[in-house]
Protein backbone atom coordinates (compact mmCIF):
# COMPACT_ATOMS: atom_id res chain seq x y z
CA UNK A 1 0.00 0.00 0.00
CA UNK A 2 0.79 3.62 -0.58
CA UNK A 3 2.73 5.60 2.31
CA UNK A 4 0.31 7.44 4.70
CA UNK A 5 -0.81 11.35 3.73
CA UNK A 6 -1.16 13.44 6.19
CA UNK A 7 -4.72 13.96 5.17
CA UNK A 8 -5.04 10.28 6.90
CA UNK A 9 -5.27 12.04 10.30
CA UNK A 10 -8.82 13.01 10.23
CA UNK A 11 -9.78 10.47 7.28
CA UNK A 12 -9.87 7.19 6.03
CA UNK A 13 -9.21 5.33 2.15
CA UNK A 14 -11.99 2.85 1.38
CA UNK A 15 -10.76 0.64 -1.18
CA UNK A 16 -13.65 -1.85 -2.81
CA UNK A 17 -11.83 -4.83 -3.24
CA UNK A 18 -14.67 -6.58 -4.85
CA UNK A 19 -17.78 -5.62 -5.73
CA UNK A 20 -19.86 -9.21 -6.92
CA UNK A 21 -22.28 -11.51 -5.40
CA UNK A 22 -21.32 -14.39 -4.06
CA UNK A 23 -20.92 -16.47 -7.78
CA UNK A 24 -18.79 -13.88 -9.21
CA UNK A 25 -18.76 -11.79 -12.05
CA UNK A 26 -18.23 -13.43 -15.01
CA UNK A 27 -20.34 -16.49 -13.28
CA UNK A 28 -18.87 -19.89 -14.48
CA UNK A 29 -20.70 -21.20 -17.26
CA UNK A 30 -22.52 -18.22 -18.07
CA UNK A 31 -22.52 -16.53 -21.28
CA UNK A 32 -24.38 -12.96 -20.80
CA UNK A 33 -23.52 -10.31 -22.44
CA UNK A 34 -22.83 -8.68 -18.62
CA UNK A 35 -20.54 -12.16 -18.13
CA UNK A 36 -18.73 -11.80 -21.84
CA UNK A 37 -18.50 -7.88 -20.95
CA UNK A 38 -14.91 -6.07 -21.59
CA UNK A 39 -15.82 -3.11 -19.35
CA UNK A 40 -13.20 -4.30 -16.48
CA UNK A 41 -15.89 -2.52 -13.98
CA UNK A 42 -18.30 -5.82 -14.79
CA UNK A 43 -15.47 -8.35 -13.61
CA UNK A 44 -16.55 -8.50 -9.83
CA UNK A 45 -14.86 -10.42 -7.27
CA UNK A 46 -16.77 -11.35 -4.37
CA UNK A 47 -18.00 -8.54 -1.66
CA UNK A 48 -15.18 -6.76 0.41
CA UNK A 49 -13.70 -3.42 1.53
CA UNK A 50 -10.34 -2.06 2.82
CA UNK A 51 -10.14 0.17 4.91
CA UNK A 52 -6.50 2.20 5.27
CA UNK A 53 -5.86 4.87 7.77
CA UNK A 54 -2.03 6.32 9.15
CA UNK A 55 -0.31 3.01 7.61
CA UNK A 56 -2.86 0.10 8.77
CA UNK A 57 -5.09 -1.87 7.65
CA UNK A 58 -8.23 -3.56 8.28
CA UNK A 59 -10.32 -6.11 5.78
CA UNK A 60 -13.72 -6.27 5.79
CA UNK A 61 -14.57 -9.66 5.04
CA UNK A 62 -12.14 -12.39 3.83
CA UNK A 63 -13.77 -13.57 0.80
CA UNK A 64 -12.63 -16.76 -1.20
CA UNK A 65 -11.42 -14.08 -3.64
CA UNK A 66 -9.11 -12.29 -1.11
CA UNK A 67 -5.58 -13.51 -1.97
CA UNK A 68 -6.04 -11.82 -5.33
CA UNK A 69 -7.66 -9.02 -3.89
CA UNK A 70 -4.82 -8.23 -1.60
CA UNK A 71 -2.22 -9.27 -4.65
CA UNK A 72 -4.36 -6.48 -6.65
CA UNK A 73 -4.23 -3.29 -4.87
CA UNK A 74 -0.59 -4.43 -3.29
CA UNK A 75 -1.58 -5.20 0.52
CA UNK A 76 1.55 -5.07 2.54
CA UNK A 77 -0.03 -5.34 6.07
CA UNK A 78 -2.97 -6.51 7.99
CA UNK A 79 -3.56 -4.94 11.22
CA UNK A 80 -7.33 -6.46 11.51
CA UNK A 81 -10.50 -8.50 10.22
CA UNK A 82 -13.67 -7.24 10.62
CA UNK A 83 -16.83 -9.45 9.61
CA UNK A 84 -20.22 -8.95 7.91
CA UNK A 85 -21.45 -12.47 8.69
CA UNK A 86 -20.13 -15.97 8.48
CA UNK A 87 -21.76 -17.19 4.83
CA UNK A 88 -18.79 -18.72 2.58
CA UNK A 89 -18.19 -15.67 0.12
CA UNK A 90 -17.53 -13.70 3.03
CA UNK A 91 -15.29 -15.98 5.38
CA UNK A 92 -13.74 -18.63 2.99
CA UNK A 93 -10.55 -16.39 2.29
CA UNK A 94 -9.78 -16.71 6.29
CA UNK A 95 -6.68 -18.63 6.02
CA UNK A 96 -4.99 -16.48 3.40
CA UNK A 97 -4.38 -14.42 6.49
CA UNK A 98 -0.82 -16.15 7.10
CA UNK A 99 1.20 -14.15 5.22
CA UNK A 100 0.74 -11.28 7.16
CA UNK A 101 1.23 -13.61 10.54
CA UNK A 102 4.84 -14.47 9.24
CA UNK A 103 4.90 -10.67 7.79
CA UNK A 104 4.12 -8.56 10.63
CA UNK A 105 5.31 -11.47 13.25
CA UNK A 106 1.80 -10.81 15.51
CA UNK A 107 -1.55 -12.31 15.48
CA UNK A 108 -4.48 -10.64 13.49
CA UNK A 109 -7.48 -9.12 15.60
CA UNK A 110 -10.72 -10.59 13.97
CA UNK A 111 -14.12 -9.05 14.85
CA UNK A 112 -17.17 -10.42 14.29
CA UNK A 113 -20.16 -11.41 15.86
CA UNK A 114 -21.26 -14.33 18.84
CA UNK A 115 -23.10 -16.22 15.49
CA UNK A 116 -19.95 -15.40 12.91
CA UNK A 117 -17.14 -16.26 15.28
CA UNK A 118 -18.63 -19.35 16.31
CA UNK A 119 -19.12 -20.24 12.47
CA UNK A 120 -15.09 -19.29 12.08
CA UNK A 121 -14.31 -21.96 14.75
CA UNK A 122 -16.48 -24.67 13.05
CA UNK A 123 -15.36 -23.75 9.90
CA UNK A 124 -11.58 -23.42 10.13
CA UNK A 125 -11.36 -25.98 13.56
CA UNK A 126 -8.02 -26.55 12.37
CA UNK A 127 -7.05 -22.71 13.66
CA UNK A 128 -9.18 -23.13 16.54
CA UNK A 129 -8.77 -26.61 17.85
CA UNK A 130 -5.76 -26.43 19.90
CA UNK A 131 -4.29 -29.21 17.66
CA UNK A 132 -0.35 -29.43 17.20
CA UNK A 133 0.46 -28.01 13.50
CA UNK A 134 3.21 -28.93 11.57
CA UNK A 135 2.67 -26.39 9.06
CA UNK A 136 1.44 -22.44 9.17
CA UNK A 137 -2.08 -21.96 10.34
CA UNK A 138 -3.65 -18.51 10.93
CA UNK A 139 -2.71 -16.31 13.94
CA UNK A 140 -5.67 -14.90 15.03
CA UNK A 141 -7.07 -13.18 18.05
CA UNK A 142 -11.32 -13.23 17.97
CA UNK A 143 -12.83 -10.46 19.32
CA UNK A 144 -17.09 -10.37 19.98
CA UNK A 145 -18.36 -7.11 18.42
CA UNK A 146 -20.79 -5.81 21.19
CA UNK A 147 -20.79 -1.92 20.67
CA UNK A 148 -18.32 0.82 18.66
CA UNK A 149 -14.46 -0.64 18.86
CA UNK A 150 -11.53 0.65 17.36
CA UNK A 151 -9.28 -1.66 15.44
CA UNK A 152 -7.19 1.16 13.91
CA UNK A 153 -7.48 4.14 16.28
CA UNK A 154 -10.58 5.12 14.19
CA UNK A 155 -14.22 4.17 15.58
CA UNK A 156 -16.17 1.40 13.49
CA UNK A 157 -19.98 1.24 14.97
CA UNK A 158 -21.96 -1.40 14.08
CA UNK A 159 -25.06 -1.30 12.32
CA UNK A 160 -27.35 -3.90 12.88
CA UNK A 161 -29.42 -5.76 9.25
CA UNK A 162 -31.26 -8.61 8.10
CA UNK A 163 -30.05 -10.65 5.88
CA UNK A 164 -33.37 -13.00 4.89
CA UNK A 165 -33.48 -14.63 8.23
CA UNK A 166 -30.27 -13.94 9.05
CA UNK A 167 -28.79 -11.00 11.41
CA UNK A 168 -25.68 -9.47 10.02
CA UNK A 169 -23.40 -6.77 10.72
CA UNK A 170 -22.94 -3.75 8.62
CA UNK A 171 -20.53 -1.00 9.52
CA UNK A 172 -20.09 2.80 9.65
CA UNK A 173 -16.98 5.09 10.08
CA UNK A 174 -17.10 8.70 10.59
CA UNK A 175 -18.98 10.00 7.33
CA UNK A 176 -19.22 6.59 5.54
CA UNK A 177 -20.75 3.37 5.99
CA UNK A 178 -20.33 -0.21 4.49
CA UNK A 179 -23.85 -2.43 4.13
CA UNK A 180 -23.28 -5.40 2.10
CA UNK A 181 -25.73 -8.62 2.65
CA UNK A 182 -28.99 -7.37 3.87
CA UNK A 183 -32.57 -7.37 2.98
CA UNK A 184 -34.23 -4.84 5.98
CA UNK A 185 -33.15 -2.79 8.32
CA UNK A 186 -34.52 -1.52 11.50
CA UNK A 187 -35.63 1.77 12.38
CA UNK A 188 -32.65 1.89 14.81
CA UNK A 189 -30.30 1.00 12.71
CA UNK A 190 -31.18 3.85 9.74
CA UNK A 191 -30.73 6.80 12.59
CA UNK A 192 -27.23 5.34 12.91
CA UNK A 193 -26.72 5.97 9.28
CA UNK A 194 -27.82 9.65 8.89
CA UNK A 195 -25.51 12.58 7.55
CA UNK A 196 -23.26 10.33 5.47
CA UNK A 197 -21.34 11.70 2.52
CA UNK A 198 -20.63 8.27 1.44
CA UNK A 199 -23.10 4.97 2.21
CA UNK A 200 -21.88 2.06 0.27
CA UNK A 201 -24.89 -0.67 -0.09
CA UNK A 202 -26.67 -3.89 -1.17
CA UNK A 203 -28.57 -3.79 -4.75
CA UNK A 204 -28.49 -7.51 -6.11
CA UNK A 205 -30.10 -6.62 -9.18
CA UNK A 206 -33.89 -5.68 -10.36
CA UNK A 207 -35.40 -8.96 -9.67
CA UNK A 208 -36.30 -9.62 -6.13
CA UNK A 209 -34.75 -11.98 -4.12
CA UNK A 210 -35.23 -13.24 -0.79
CA UNK A 211 -31.85 -12.06 1.12
CA UNK A 212 -30.88 -9.01 -0.91
CA UNK A 213 -32.18 -5.65 -1.58
CA UNK A 214 -33.36 -4.76 -4.93
CA UNK A 215 -32.11 -1.48 -7.32
CA UNK A 216 -35.18 -0.10 -6.51
CA UNK A 217 -35.71 -0.90 -2.56
CA UNK A 218 -31.85 0.03 -2.22
CA UNK A 219 -32.94 3.67 -4.28
CA UNK A 220 -35.97 3.85 -1.49
CA UNK A 221 -33.28 3.67 0.47
CA UNK A 222 -31.00 5.88 -0.38
CA UNK A 223 -34.19 8.63 -0.62
CA UNK A 224 -34.81 8.07 3.07
CA UNK A 225 -31.37 7.99 4.40
CA UNK A 226 -30.16 10.86 2.00
CA UNK A 227 -26.48 10.06 2.12
CA UNK A 228 -24.28 12.56 -0.22
CA UNK A 229 -23.15 9.56 -2.56
CA UNK A 230 -24.23 6.12 -2.87
CA UNK A 231 -22.65 3.71 -4.19
CA UNK A 232 -24.09 0.11 -4.42
CA UNK A 233 -22.44 -3.46 -4.43
CA UNK A 234 -23.07 -7.27 -3.93
CA UNK A 235 -24.29 -7.08 -7.78
CA UNK A 236 -25.22 -9.57 -9.56
CA UNK A 237 -24.60 -9.98 -13.83
CA UNK A 238 -28.14 -8.64 -14.29
CA UNK A 239 -26.37 -5.14 -14.24
CA UNK A 240 -23.91 -3.78 -16.64
CA UNK A 241 -22.21 -1.07 -15.41
CA UNK A 242 -22.62 2.18 -17.33
CA UNK A 243 -25.93 0.98 -19.06
CA UNK A 244 -27.03 0.30 -15.10
CA UNK A 245 -25.30 4.13 -14.31
CA UNK A 246 -27.00 5.83 -17.24
CA UNK A 247 -30.38 4.71 -16.62
CA UNK A 248 -29.94 5.96 -12.43
CA UNK A 249 -29.06 9.08 -13.95
CA UNK A 250 -32.32 9.28 -16.16
CA UNK A 251 -33.94 8.72 -13.31
CA UNK A 252 -32.61 11.59 -11.08
CA UNK A 253 -30.12 9.59 -9.15
CA UNK A 254 -26.71 11.36 -10.10
CA UNK A 255 -25.80 10.76 -7.03
CA UNK A 256 -25.94 6.61 -6.69
CA UNK A 257 -23.61 4.55 -8.71
CA UNK A 258 -22.74 1.03 -8.97
CA UNK A 259 -19.35 0.24 -7.27
CA UNK A 260 -16.76 -1.49 -8.93
CA UNK A 261 -13.58 -3.57 -8.34
CA UNK A 262 -10.96 -1.02 -7.60
CA UNK A 263 -13.30 2.51 -6.60
CA UNK A 264 -11.62 4.50 -4.04
CA UNK A 265 -11.74 7.50 -2.33
CA UNK A 266 -11.74 9.45 1.28
CA UNK A 267 -14.09 9.11 3.85
CA UNK A 268 -14.21 12.11 6.47
CA UNK A 269 -13.86 10.90 9.95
Amino acid sequence: MPAASPVESTSLRLTVLGSGTSMGVPTLGCECRVCRSTDPRDNRTRPSVLLSRAGRNVVIDTTPDFRFQALRVGLQRLDAVVFTHAHADHILGFDDIRPFNMRQKSEVPVYGSVGTLSTLRRTFAYVFDGSPAISTIPQVCLHEINGPFHPFGAELVPVPAVHGDMDVLGFRFGRGAYLTDFSSLPDSSKELLRGLDDLILDALRHAPHPMHQTVEQALALVLELRPRRAWFTHIAHDLPHEETNAWLRSRGFGQVELAYDGLTFEVTL
